[in-house]
């Protein structure tokens, strides 16, 4: 007879502990362990600790090979942030705020599916069947490919997936979903992790590829056990402003695609557009000759962008700490780069209120837009504009040192493709390795951020 087996869990970390305690030892948080009851199966839990099974051992070399046979969702800016489609057994993750279009992503995704003869399986334990059909109607995702199916137990979905035979799963969304072996309610920590390893189990069983669409926490994290990221194969996020339309999926983890990959998109009345040339869109509301305006390049996996940051400096009107704040850019970063600006260049920033932002809702966070970033701030502070035709591109170091950046030809490209007339680059780069011979672009190497801003003010 089944035995049933109490244990405490951790609603914040997912640590288990024999009984209640006020503070959880692994978070040390207060108050978050909540009792779950486990119906035990002895003998199947037996069966995989003993020596009852015989597992072929071989060396590497002779394993075959996985064939990377990947399922295009005809959603360009999807696949490319999946690598080039949904690999045959992966488990996709995808989180995100509420209201911010996972399920219309997936949606529309798996309707283009179904549409070139997958067939495709869309789970809801959110909406009924007529609600998604309302949905699928305005999006154009209407097919007979496309299975509609409104449950929460899992071990009755999985029952349906092995009656339908799907090519490819949707699942939306984790936390509404809840097995029987645990009496905890669905979403809590248990249930999250049971339910996705019963569905990694059976993906990887069938090679069927399976997306997830998960819940975020008010930290922005994804809601349940950080077991839940490292059970999948790939974890994206979905991102944007409220106040904009525009909106970038982004791949945290991909172990069949390159990472932080993204995709960029458009919500429009008729669901998501992809958006090919997205430096073309931060773009196009630029000021021109407006002091503290820089167009910098990042890079986002293998994409270039180029987006404008905004600087504005003021005399601080507080008694004590002046204000700083930044909007997609790492704050500590900016705090950093105003103390190299003050030691070396001379800069009188102490008294200053500053603020940084990146036009557009981005998030930028690698050192090559430290230039820029910088560049900005002084123009502001000097109220002086910088040519609108130019671009900054250059990790700055803690001595005021001008240092080199990765894929700085895939930069320039983007740079030469927009029309922009000069960029600011760091010395080592060689010009004739890196550019065509009838290439408009004029490059300035500096060596330090002094020489730089007497380049460009």
């Amino acid at each position: 007879m089944a035995k049933t087996v109490t244990e405490f869990v951790c609603q914040s970390c997912g640590q288990r502990a024999p009984k209640w305690m006020g503070k959880c030892p692994g978070c040390e948080a207060w108050n978050t362990l909540a009792e779950e009851r486990i119906k035990g199966t002895s003998s199947s839990r037996k069966a995989g600790r003993g020596g009852g099974t015989n597992k072929a051992v071989q060396p590497v070399t002779q394993v075959e090979s996985l064939n990377e046979n990947r399922l295009v969702t005809g959603i360009g800016e999807f696949d490319r942030t999946l690598g080039g489609g949904l690999v045959e057994g992966s488990l996709v993750l995808i989180g995100g705020e509420p209201g911010i279009g996972k399920s219309t992503l997936l949606l529309q995704g798996m309707g283009e599916m179904a549409k070139s003869g997958a067939k495709v399986l869309y789970v809801s334990g959110e909406e009924s069947p007529s609600q998604i059909k309302l949905r699928a109607d305005r999006l154009g995702a209407l097919s007979d490919n496309l299975l509609i199916c409104s449950e929460i137990c899992i071990e009755d979905i999985l029952q349906v997936v092995e009656q339908v035979q799907p090519d490819a799963l949707v699942l939306d969304s984790i936390q509404t979903f809840f097995t029987a072996d645990l009496q905890s309610a669905p979403g809590s920590i248990g249930q999250v992790r049971e339910v996705a390893f019963k569905i990694f189990q059976d993906v990887k069983k069938r090679a069927m590829p399976a997306l997830l669409i998960g819940h975020i926490t008010k930290d922005g994290a994804i809601a349940g056990p950080k077991s839940l990221e490292h059970i999948v194969d790939t974890v994206i996020y979905f991102e944007g402003e409220k106040g904009h339309s525009y909106r970038i999926l982004r791949a945290i983890k991909n172990r069949f695609g390159s990472t932080p990959e993204i995709g960029v998109f458009e919500m429009l009345p008729e669901g998501l557009v992809g958006v090919e040339n997205p430096s073309d869109i931060f773009l196009s509301e630029r000021p021109a000759d407006s002091p503290g305006s820089i167009i910098i390049s990042s890079m986002e996996g293998s994409r270039p962008l180029l987006v404008e940051v905004q600087a504005l400096v003021t005399s601080s009107s507080s008694i004590g700490m002046p204000r700083r704040m930044s909007a997609g850019f790492d704050h500590n970063r900016m705090s950093l780069l105003i103390a190299i600006m003050e030691k070396r260049l001379g800069l009188n920033l102490q008294g200053e209120d500053i603020f940084v932002n990146i036009a557009g809702g981005l998030k930028v966070s690698e050192p090559a837009v430290d230039m820029g970033i910088a560049a900005a701030i002084a123009g502001s502070f000097r109220n002086l504009s910088v040519d609108p035709h130019t671009v900054m591109i250059g990790e700055v170091g803690l001595t005021g040192e001008v240092r080199s950046v990765m894929q700085l030809e895939a930069r320039l490209t983007e740079v030469e493709r927009l029309g922009f007339k000069r960029c600011v680059v760091p010395h080592s780069v060689k010009e004739d390795k890196l550019l065509n011979k009838n290439s408009s672009l004029k490059l300035i190497p500096v060596k330090t951020l002094s020489e730089a801003f007497d380049a460009v003010f």
